[in-house]
């Protein structure tokens, strides 16, 4: 799926991964990445609040989000 991020310079990981549905509540987006199980381009990331930009590819549990 595609993110546009409507201007925006950049949207926080955990906030990606709620408002795109990949996860219900952004307390689960958190545990989630803490746990160790997003990647973003291709690498594991834990850093909760990790500034995601335009280019950049975020996958969670077999789903991939595309931000541009």
């Amino acid at each position: 799926m595609n993110f546009d991020l409507e201007g925006r310079e950049f949207i926080e990981l955990n906030n990606l991964l709620k408002v795109t549905g990949l996860c219900p509540s952004g307390g689960i987006a958190k545990m989630v990445i803490a746990d160790g199980e997003v990647t973003v381009d291709g690498e594991v990331e834990t850093r909760k609040r990790c500034k995601i930009r335009a280019g950049q590819c975020v996958e969670f549990n077999g789903q991939q989000v595309v931000v541009r």
